[in-house]
């Protein structure tokens, strides 16, 4: 799937995707875990496994150097989901370890579905990186 860069970002930001999420997904940094956790849900919606790895912590359980086996169970997962909304319910951002609380809706194999995690961020050479997170 593509996004159009001027229609709004599936994020939930309520921005332009070429003003949000987009300058993530071609290379700049996000500031803030937050702004992390909203571009991966876009990186799923667009199917960009090798974003989704390169914004995962190495202490992530499904961390591992076989990139090309993470890389097609993240696209077969994406490729089965249908990602509908992302709500950002609250963030606490800190200097090396913030956590973004959130509700996702998603639909897969025709069944409407949602859940609340509290997602655990650390930042490793300047850099935020998704750990964990616990299911509400």
């Amino acid at each position: 799937m593509k996004i159009p860069p001027n229609n709004e970002c599936p994020c939930g930001s309520f921005k332009k995707y070429k003003k949000c999420c987009k300058v993530f997904h071609i290379g700049e940094n996000p500031k803030t875990a937050e702004q992390l956790m909203r571009s991966r849900f876009t990186a799923f919606i667009l199917n960009d496994a090798d974003y989704i790895i390169n914004t995962t912590h190495n202490k992530n359980q499904d961390y591992t150097l076989n990139t090309e086996s993470w890389k097609n169970d993240i696209i077969n997962f994406s490729k089965n989901t249908v990602f509908i909304k992302l709500e950002i319910l609250e963030s606490i951002e800190g200097k090396d370890q913030s956590f973004v609380k959130f509700k996702a809706t998603l639909t897969q194999d025709n069944l409407d579905a949602s859940f609340t995690e509290n997602s655990r961020f650390l930042k490793k050479d300047n850099k935020w990186f998704y750990v964990d997170g616990t299911f509400i």
